[in-house]
This record gives C-alpha cells, structure tokens and sequence, in this order.
C-alpha cells in the first residue's frame, strides 16, 4: 500500500526517521528527507536514489522551511500522502539540582518544547494543505499523519521534565487533530516508542545498554528502528487507525 505513495518524513536522517524513510523506499513509495543541514540527509538520499528520495534541509520550527520541503513534494513528486513526525531532541536535567544549587535552564527546556511539540504541530498545520488535494480514496481518505512521541510522556525518568513535556503535549494533540482533520479524510496516528536502538543510545557504553535491555520484559532488548518503520507502516496501510496512541515499548514501564 505504500508503493506509489508520497511521504514526507521529519528527522529523517538517522535513527526512527532514517528507518522510516529507508523502509518506505523498499516498499515502492516516495520519501522527501527533511532534517537538518548539518545532517547526512543528503547522502541518505543519493544512495536510495534521488527517483524515489529527495533531500530537503529543514528545521521543523521555521515556516519558511517546512513550506520548501512541501513545494519539492509537490514539485518533485506531484502530491503528498502521508508524513511522519521523527525529528527531536533531548535534554536531560532535574528540575533542580540542589547540590549545585542550580535551576533548570528555562531556555532548554523552551527549545525542547518548541523542537518536539511546535516543531510537530508545524510540520502537521502546513503539511494537511498539500494533502488536501488528494482526490478521497474509497474509504474517503486523503492522507496519514504519524507523529512520534515517547513512553517518556506517560513514566517520565528523574531529569527529563523538559523531554516528557514535549512528548506529553504530542500525545495530548493527537486526538483533537485527528477530529479537526476527520472531514478531510485525514487520519492521526502517534507512535510511543520505548527504548530503541538509535543515536541518542549509541554512545552509552555496552554495560550500560546492556542493562537498559534487561529492563524490557520481552524481547529483552532494545528496539531496531525498523520496527517502528513497521508499525508506521501499519499505521498507514490500516484505514480504521485513527485518534490513537500506539505504545511500542515491549511492555517496558519506565522506573524512576
């Protein structure tokens, strides 16, 4: 279902995205890359053909930008189906450290919010215009959105109020977008992964992802980015998905 298809997918360089963008490609579809300059967007798209996979630089905060990736889409491809929210970021620092006697930089936690939640809302307010020219199909549908959150949104650790925040509000947005989009044949969809395998866990040392996967029930270890390239997948090809939050944690609940 995908084959033949346009996605757009944010952060789509490395770790979720990047999966997500490589999966759609082997399954016949459209991918415009958007993440930013500094990444290997670029090569990304190169190497997966520059027929199926365009690179476009974006920060997902900034109009100016999303509105270009939309215009190669359109451009490029003649028409937008479906877009996948990947792009965040992270910080990681209690409230208050009391020790050092030092408050939570209120610009980080500021630039979390408007990263994981402006950046989503963004990206999905600017990108429902294109996919509103689709003709209906026959279930009427004109267009997925998937958006990322993070099981952080509901069991969030000591030193990620910022980061829970940010996934917090794209869980709490997901149904009243998907309400205000029903008329269109526009579905809705959020994604809560849990540990997965990607750049923000690369760089810890093997004892410790070790012990991290041992806190998963089953499978005992960390997710692979293709598995939520899967469920995305899904997501899409399953028109009754709609209004919901998916966990993808393998019964993973966050300790303190």
């Amino acid at each position: 279902m995908l084959k033949g298809t346009v996605s757009l997918v944010t952060g789509g360089a490395s770790g979720l995205g990047r999966a997500t963008v490589e999966r759609f490609v082997k399954q016949g579809g459209k991918v415009v890359l958007c993440d930013l300059p500094v990444t290997k967007g670029s090569e990304l798209a190169k190497e997966l053909g520059e027929d199926t996979c365009i690179y476009a630089p974006v920060n997902v905060t900034k109009e100016s930008e999303v509105q270009s990736a939309l215009q190669i889409a359109k451009e490029k491809f003649g028409r937008l189906d479906n877009v996948v929210n990947c792009a965040g970021i992270g910080v990681a620092f209690k409230t208050y450290n009391f020790k050092k006697k030092q408050a939570h930089n209120l610009d980080d936690f500021s630039r979390v919010l408007q990263v994981n939640a402006i950046g989503t809302f963004n990206v999905i307010r600017l990108a429902v215009s294109l996919i509103d020219e689709n003709p209906p199909d026959e279930n009427g549908q004109r267009g997925v959105i998937v958006n990322t959150a993070s099981i952080a949104a509901y069991e969030g650790q000591m030193g990620q109020a910022a980061y829970s925040a940010s996934k917090g509000a794209i869980v709490g947005m997901t149904l009243p977008i998907a309400r205000d989009l029903a008329s269109q044949g526009i579905r809705v969809c959020t994604i809560a992964p849990g540990l997965f395998k990607t750049p923000l866990l690369g760089d810890l040392p093997e004892k410790v992802t070790t012990f991290l996967a041992k806190s998963i029930p089953f499978p005992q270890r960390l997710g692979d980015p293709d598995e939520f390239a899967k469920l995305a997948q899904s997501i899409i090809e399953n028109p009754m998905l709609n209004g919901e939050v998916i966990r993808l944690d393998g019964a993973l609940r966050m300790q303190p």
